[in-house]
């Protein structure tokens, strides 16, 4: 999910027993919740840097104590430098003696701080929490990296999803006019949290249940059983054959949770199911496509991608351009060329010589 949703649920969070566990938990769980995208940094690398970095080991079993300890830690040093300045003995005019500024205060307004272990445990639930949100989106994450870099996904959410974002917010927005129901509105936005995802599962595996009922029929059998219609959870990559279904999805659409977009992967093309229509994209690797794909550009999308599609194009001047994309992230009509609408981050551009020789790599179209 995106960072609003991750910071929105983690102030909810902050609304229930789990955020009276002292002075510091809600700092603790609104940094925990957006600590693993600390990732971002990769970016400073480069796109292909931060795709090959994103939701990695930020995201897998040590990631999960590593920045559950670290935010605890900043939390609890914060709170003592606070406190310090809080109790800095002022400077008097002269003649007037100064007031000596004792150890730290352990208590504000009334509340006692949180112990470190506290902290410790309240900064991994929300680093945790934060993995959790991540996985029922179509992007996906590296559950158990770097132990191993096989992606997981449910593809029931978008990566922003405006429901949520409505539903956080008015619980937020109505705790703060009536103090005394803060938590109960937090347990209602929970709720209606709870019923969004529920209703996103159901849609979910229906729209997967009327492709394999319509369209099932015309394609091959799936060359392992995980990648029939009707799987809730997802990993890639999958191993391919010569002629038999490698995966399927149904990707969701970011305005409506009943909209659905079907995709089958098979050897040499891909089978995009849209509403009542069903479209055929080639996907033959030529020589052209080959040199291209060993590119690190290349090869860098082509390790996050589940849905790899490559688009070929001579060019007037001699030589071949091929391009690299994710089928997860086309959007629109299928009868365009794929290259005119992908976005630059999911799309690897790969510019070939004659003979070809790589003469440019770069993310982008």
């Amino acid at each position: 999910m995106d960072n609003v949703t991750h910071t929105l649920f983690a102030l909810t969070l902050a609304r229930t027993p789990l955020g009276r566990g002292g002075r510091g938990t809600t700092a603790a769980l609104v940094l925990a919740s957006n600590a693993p995208d600390i990732d971002i940094v990769a970016t400073l690398g480069g796109s292909a840097n931060y795709l090959a970095w994103h939701r990695g080991p930020t995201h897998g079993p040590l990631g999960i104590v590593g920045l559950g300890v670290l935010t605890a830690t900043l939390v609890w040093l914060g709170r003592r430098v606070l406190d310090s300045m809080r109790t800095a003995p002022q400077r008097r005019p002269l003649g007037i003696a100064s007031e000596t500024g004792g150890p730290p205060s352990t208590s504000v307004n009334g509340w006692a701080d949180a112990p470190f272990p506290r902290l410790v445990i309240i900064s991994t639930i929300g680093v945790l929490l934060h993995i959790l949100m991540d996985l029922p989106t179509s992007y996906g994450t590296r559950l158990l990296s770097p132990f191993s870099w096989r992606w997981y996904a449910m593809d029931l959410m978008p990566i922003i999803d405006v429901y949520l974002w409505m539903i956080l917010a008015a619980g937020l927005l109505a705790g703060s006019w009536r103090p005394r129901a803060r938590q109960r509105s937090a347990a209602i936005a929970l709720a209606l949290m709870a019923a969004n995802y529920g209703i996103r599962v159901a849609a979910h595996q229906e729209a997967l249940t009327t492709a394999a009922k319509v369209y099932g029929p015309t394609l091959p059998a799936p060359c392992d059983p995980s990648a029939a219609f009707g799987s809730l959870l997802d990993s890639w990559p999958h191993a391919g054959g010569s002629s038999c279904l490698v995966d399927t999805a149904a990707i969701p659409s970011f305005g409506s949770p009943f909209e659905w977009r079907i995709i089958a992967r098979l050897p040499d093309e891909y089978v995009e199911i849209s509403g009542n229509e069903a479209a055929r994209i080639a996907n033959r690797w030529t020589p052209q496509v080959s040199a291209a794909a060993r590119t690190r550009t290349a090869q860098v999308l082509l390790g996050f991608s589940r849905f790899p599609v490559a688009w070929e194009f001579a060019r007037p001047s001699g030589g071949t351009t091929v391009q690299f994309t994710d089928m997860r992230f086309a959007m629109g009509p299928t009868d365009r060329p794929l290259q005119a609408r992908r976005a630059g981050l999911f799309t690897a551009t790969v510019r070939l010589g004659p003979h070809n020789e790589i003469l440019e790599e770069r993310f982008g179209e």
